[in-house]
This record gives structure tokens, sequence and C-alpha cells, in this order.
């Protein structure tokens, strides 16, 4: 039993070991903690790593297949233009010779077959640039937009229309311009196919850092969440990824699709 007045700790020696101890105890838990926060430093830096290398395999895939898609597309517009063209070109001139040997009874049909091989010639061509990505690149992306528009109003496929805003010339990236075209042409095929829409709006707008394009059309549109991604929606949403483009497609059913593209302007 202590009596009145004592301690638990009566002499100096004790004092002292008790701070001692205290002393290591404060240094051990502090290395703990240190070594903590260094492990899980170090376990945060390796699942970084390892996100931003999955990330760029990712880019490397999709880089490697749209380039593929590319080249593809490109043998596609220029076979078209060098084989189908010729054999178009040809038919043209011969059906030229021809009206001028039958006799004027005939002459109406054969000018107007040769009307529509002319068409289909022309036709052909904006369908070969549309297809060749070395011509989109050296066109402007409104100048290659503009070019769709007005084959789908030739063709009477969908009454188009297409509205522009701001200064063009601040987008320079021809590479870039490829991609964003490839999203909107994607998107339009779509309208095409599957819509049953009567009317198409593209509307360009040059900002100071960005350009936006909008596309919408009054079609049948779909269930956002109930449809099935195919690979036309991938495809587009891994080339906006690529460019690093804010990419938004909505939709509902009877009230058409949008599809909204937000593109930084940025050089290489």
């Amino acid at each position: 039993m202590l009596q009145t007045g004592e301690t638990l700790i009566s002499t100096p020696a004790e004092r002292y070991l008790l701070i001692y101890m205290i002393g290591v105890l404060f240094i051990v838990c502090t290395l703990i903690i240190v070594f903590f926060m260094v492990f899980q430093k170090r376990k945060n830096k390796l699942l970084i790593d390892k996100f931003n290398q999955q990330r760029l395999f990712e880019e490397e895939i999709s880089i490697t297949r749209i380039e593929i898609q590319e080249q593809t597309l490109k043998n596609i517009g220029q076979d078209l233009h060098d084989n189908v063209g010729q054999l178009l070109s040809v038919a043209n001139m011969q059906l030229s010779i021809l009206s001028k040997q039958v006799g004027p009874e005939l002459q109406s049909s054969f000018l107007e077959s040769k009307d529509l091989v002319k068409e289909s010639l022309q036709e052909l061509r904006l369908l070969s640039k549309s297809l060749n990505s070395d011509v989109i690149e050296r066109r402007a992306l409104e100048d290659s937009i503009t070019t769709e528009i007005e084959r789908f109003n030739k063709l009477g496929l969908i009454d188009s229309e297409l509205i522009v805003e701001g200064n063009s010339s601040q987008f320079k990236n021809g590479k870039d311009g490829i991609i964003l075209f490839r999203i909107f042409q994607e998107f339009f095929a779509n309208t095409i196919k599957y819509s049953k829409a009567s009317h198409l709006l593209v509307h360009i707008d040059y900002t100071a850092d960005f350009v936006i394009i909008n596309a919408s059309d009054d079609g049948v549109g779909f269930n956002i969440k109930k449809v099935e991604k195919g690979s036309g929606l991938i495809n587009m949403e891994s080339r906006a990824a690529l460019i690093h483009a804010d990419f938004n497609l909505t939709s509902k059913p009877e009230e058409g699709v949008n599809l909204n593209v937000k593109y930084k302007y940025r050089s290489y």
C-alpha cells in the first residue's frame, strides 16, 4: 500500500527510465508511420505506373487499329478513283461517240444515259475523296464535312444543313481533323442507315480555344441505356478519346440522335 504523499516513481532513475521508454516508443511509432507512408506512396506509384502503361497500351492499340482502317479506306478510295473511275470515264466517252451514230429517236436516251454515267463519275470521285485520308488532311475539316452534306442533298439521301460560326483558320491540325471527320462520317452513315430521319443538322463553332461540332437528326432515335454498343459507336468514342476530345452522344426514342464533340486546339 502506498502511503500519503508517495508516488509510483520515487527516484530520478526511474523517472529517466520512463522518459527513455516513452521516447523509444515515440521513435518506434514514428518509424512505423513513416514506413507505412513510404510503402503506401510506393504502392500508389506502382498502381499509377501500371494504369499509365495500360492506358498507353490501349492508345497504341487504338492508333494501330485506326491506322489500319485509314489505310484500308485510302486503298478503297484510290481503287474507286483509279479503276472504277476510269471505267466510267471510258463508258462516258463511248456513249458520246455512239450518240452521234444513232438516229434522232435514240438521241434523248443516249444523252440521258450519258448524263447518268457522268453524275455517277462525279459521285464516285467525291466518295473516293471522302475515303482518302491524304485528301482529307490537305483539305480543311469544314470542307470535308461540307462535301458530305452536299453529297447527301444531291443524292436525296437526307435533307442536310450545315451552319458554321467563328474563324476556321484557328484549327490547323490536319491529322486530328481526319479523326474528327471520321467520327462524324460514322454518325452520318448511321443516320442514313437506321434513323429514318428526314433532316440532318450539323453545326460547327470555332471558339478561341475549341472547335465544337454538333450533329443531330430528327429520326426514330434509340434508348442509350438499352442499346448494345456496336463497332460504330465504339469507333467514334475511341477516336474521340485518342485526340482528347469530349464526346457526348444522346438520344431518346422518337426524339432523334444528337452528337456533340468538343476538341481543344493542339499541335504536334
